[in-house]
């Protein structure tokens, strides 16, 4: 009996998908190395060994990047499609400790440029359990933990203010006058500020340092989502106060050399509901151990350098 044709077709081992996945998400193949814990020069013959068995290159490489071909982003697409399945035939074989549903408050600025790789990583450790996210304001998502709507939330605090003794410290980072990149919205007087409502932590502090500094000021547009302040700045309409790690893309930090008052470090905080079940509990524990592991030096945070998430 003739053997079936596809029976006879090499296979892709899911190491190597696993690697060809982290080498197009880090554009780096150092960077991916860390990610499943290979040298480097085992990466590359991962690689090798896989474009030797698909006949056609995977990667773009330059002395600066490395770049999925065409061909290495369908295999990307299906390695990501596998790798998935795996997780879940894993799950219904071998029972997680812990299953259930965890509902997740976090401020809008998490959402941006936090929030989607902590997520990531603990789907990856804790298939068994499902996140549902809701982005608020501090003072709401504190509302919704104290009237049970929430299992845990991520919340700010301002700096100078100290934190509420129900909120557990996960990270501090400076605040920062900032402007767009040759700008010329913080020469103006009154200076033109970019902010939310009464109660936003950063408004206060930075209509705080302008009081204290005795610099006139107007509020030239209101936004509650990071996303508008970015607009703002990028137009060159205002200048705002946001965290340094959102100077990117154009948005620099502004201080005493623009005849800006400096800001303070802002504290984002975890409060958690006096009834958490087991799977919050695990998130909690992810939140800590992630924020532990990316929390900068204190002469990071004095420099205003950005957090390394």
């Amino acid at each position: 009996m003739t053997a079936n044709k596809s029976s006879s077709l090499p296979l892709l081992e899911l190491d190597t998908l696993r690697t060809v996945v982290a080498i197009a998400e880090t554009g780096n193949f150092s960077a991916a190395a860390e990610v499943v814990f290979r040298t480097p020069s085992a990466v590359s013959m991962q690689i090798k060994k896989a474009e030797s068995l698909l006949g056609r290159p995977l990667f773009k490489r330059d002395s600066r990047s490395v770049v999925a071909t065409p061909e290495g982003e369908r295999l990307v697409q299906h390695g990501k499609r596998m790798l998935a399945l795996n997780r879940e035939v894993m799950a219904t074989f071998i029972s997680p400790d812990v299953v259930g549903v965890v509902r997740l408050g976090a401020p809008d600025d998490m959402i941006e440029h936090i929030l989607p790789d902590l997520l990531c990583r603990f789907a990856h450790s804790h298939a068994g359990i499902t996140v549902d996210v809701v982005v608020d304001s501090s003072a709401k998502l504190r509302e919704k933990v104290l009237g049970g709507e929430l299992d845990l939330a991520m919340v700010t605090c301002a700096p100078e203010t100290p934190p509420q003794s129900d909120m557990e410290i996960l990270f501090e980072e400076p605040l920062t006058w900032a402007g767009m990149r040759h700008g010329i919205a913080h020469e103006q007087n009154p200076l033109p500020i970019s902010v939310w409502e009464e109660g936003c932590s950063w408004r206060n502090a930075g209509i705080k340092s302008l009081a204290d500094c005795k610099r006139d000021y107007r509020i030239a547009l209101m936004s509650a989502h990071i996303a508008g302040q970015r607009a703002a700045i990028l137009a060159d309409l205002a200048v705002a106060p946001i965290p340094v790690s959102a100077c990117v893309n154009g948005i620099v930090a502004l201080g005493p050399q623009q005849g800006l008052p400096t800001l303070g470090n802002y504290v984002l905080g975890m409060i958690i509901s006096d009834r958490i079940s087991k799977p919050a509990e695990a998130a909690a524990d992810h939140l800590r151990a992630c924020f532990a592991a990316q929390q900068p030096p204190a002469s990071s945070l004095a420099g205003g350098n950005a957090m390394p998430i």
